[in-house]
């Protein structure tokens, strides 16, 4: 019996040794994670706003990593969501690093939805929470996070409809001339039409013209439209403006013209 409890003390001892070694090389593994960033790239395909964040994981553990999952979740400055995007990997060995590109996307078309249209026209700021998760020995559990803020430019800002032109046409209507300007402050090129309708006093639209856009990135934009128009030009209230862009679709915009 004595001999029993000797063994079941050792066994007992032995166990504990090893659970608190393996505690030990798992915290220490934990703080020999390198986590390195690379410069982010930007770019934009189908209607979708791509920001490319490099990365380097080095395991300099005692242990393999396994599950690692990056998530990243993008909110407008009001806290709006925006983006959730993740990047997983299987198995990182010990003693190795893997190299990924973690891709943090935007539909450009959520960009119009009514809680998150303002983009289209003001620079911000987007609130980025990304998070790493990995197991390490299959076993435990880590995770750490961090947070950063991303430039955001308006591809309309300052839309401004200028002073307008009224001249004769003939006897039914009259050629109205809008100044139409903005600024690209987006990293992407800006092509497309815009189409203005003038709308009347009583909202009856009374005249509509459209006109193509190029514009690149980070600069200005302007062009005057002819508007062929009916009624009494006294009575013209305000323009409605639509865009369609390779990028997104949007409208109307309305302008006052009084």
């Amino acid at each position: 019996m004595r001999q029993a409890i000797r063994v079941l003390g050792w066994a007992t001892n032995i166990f504990w040794i090893t659970l608190l070694f393996f505690t030990v090389t798992t915290v220490y593994s934990a703080f020999q994670l390198g986590v390195g960033f690379g410069e982010p790239s930007m770019s934009s395909l189908d209607g979708t706003f791509v920001a490319s964040l490099p990365l380097n994981i080095t395991n300099r553990g005692f242990y393999d990593i396994s599950d690692l999952n990056i998530t990243t979740l993008v909110k407008d400055s009001e806290g709006a969501s925006i983006s959730n995007s993740s990047t997983f990997v299987q198995l990182i060995p010990r003693g190795s690093n893997a190299s990924l590109r973690h891709n943090i996307t935007v539909s450009l078309s959520q960009l119009t939805t009514e809680n998150l249209s303002y983009l289209l026209f003001n620079d911000s700021n987007f609130n980025v929470d990304i998070s790493l998760k990995l197991n390490y020995a299959k076993a435990v559990p880590f995770r750490i996070s961090t947070n950063f803020t991303m430039p955001w430019g308006a591809p309309l800002s300052n839309l401004t409809l200028g002073n307008i032109a009224v001249t004769p046409y003939n006897t039914t209507h009259v050629m109205i001339v809008i100044p139409v300007s903005f600024e690209n402050h987006s990293f992407f090129e800006l092509n497309g039409t815009m189409r203005l309708e003038i709308v009347d006093n009583v909202d009856h639209i009374v005249g509509e013209g459209a006109t193509s856009i190029n514009s690149l990135p980070h600069s200005g934009y302007g062009d005057a439209l002819e508007v062929l128009s009916t009624g009494n030009p006294a009575n013209i209230r305000e323009a409605h403006i639509y865009f369609e862009t390779s990028v997104f679709s949007y409208g109307p915009v309305v302008i006052l013209l009084v």
